[in-house]
């Protein structure tokens, strides 16, 4: 054993000294969170009222409010996971269940880590070449969709093949030895057992899916609209852009800083909400767990 040779006084202060630097480190990490939205309430709380939140922009995007934003960022946070939910779990269920060891499984996760490390400025481009272009749906919440969920692939597919692998061997065998093909027994044994950290993947990718912004700059985002996006056919605003526009490309720079922060205030709330409904249903999903 590695702790071999100590006397158990000496185990446990080491014992104690390592778990006081962890809560250390995760205390910093809570502060410097705190910090962040601390200070992003302190300059954007003042902006936020009703008119801000369900008005469109006026007045060079001086005045009015940033609904068609919040509402652009929702429809492409939640398109994202429609699309990188099916494809990420489907390829976890591939790699944990069917695939055999050889060149295509080596091939999948060599790409599968590839693509968690690829710059979202590159989907974007991607996205611009394969489904503005190609295929021809043009710049739109459809293309945004897509390329997000392009985007998020990766975390979805890693979280949910880990979260399989963790299911009990015992679960496969009990299954089989009942009866149950293999389809059979994934489906109604190890999905239901797997589902809840399967989800942890989908809550990541969610959060980052909803403040991207290079991706949707090239594929779905509109400098400024003044109507809801009449279907995944149009294109719409989105809170990333959205600041991005006021902080760089607006006529009076200086005098949209506290809607800056309001709506860099209202992109986390948004991104907190989804991820809470994500994390609430994990929780049911867990609800009587004894494993």
């Amino acid at each position: 054993m590695i702790l071999t040779g100590f006397s158990q006084k000496d185990r446990k202060a080491r014992e104690t000294l390592a778990l006081s630097v962890i809560r250390l480190v995760a205390g910093g990490f809570l502060a410097i969170l705190a910090l962040i939205v601390g200070y992003l309430a302190w300059r954007g709380l003042g902006a936020i009222s009703w008119e801000f939140l369900s008005q469109f922009p006026r007045d060079s995007m001086t005045a009015g409010g940033i609904w068609p934003a919040i509402l652009g960022t929702f429809w492409l946070a939640v398109g994202a996971m429609l699309v990188a939910i099916p494809l990420g779990f489907g390829t976890a269920i591939y790699l944990s269940d069917y695939a055999r060891p050889g060149p295509l499984l080596t091939i999948i996760r060599l790409g599968v880590n590839n693509l968690a490390g690829v710059p979202s400025v590159v989907f974007g481009l991607y996205g611009l070449a394969v489904f503005v272009g190609f295929m021809g749906f043009g710049r739109s919440l459809l293309s945004g969709c897509l390329t997000l969920g392009a985007l998020t692939l990766p975390t979805v597919t890693a979280a949910a093949e880990e979260a399989l692998r963790q299911t009990p061997a015992s679960f496969r065998e009990a299954a089989l030895a009942l009866g149950a093909n293999r389809w059979q027994a994934i489906r109604q044994v190890i999905l239901p057992a797997a589902l809840p950290g399967m989800l942890t993947g989908a809550i990541l990718a969610l959060g980052r899916a909803a403040g991207e912004t290079a991706p949707i700059v090239f594929t779905a985002s509109a400098a400024l609209t003044l109507a809801p996006p009449e279907s995944m056919f149009s294109e719409s605003m989105a809170l990333p852009t959205h600041i991005f526009n006021l902080a760089t490309n607006g006529s009076h720079i200086a005098a949209t800083l506290p809607r800056q922060f309001g709506t860099c205030l209202t992109l986390i709330v948004l991104v907190l909400g989804l991820s809470l409904i994500a994390i609430i249903l994990r929780a049911r999903l867990r609800k009587g767990r004894k494993w």
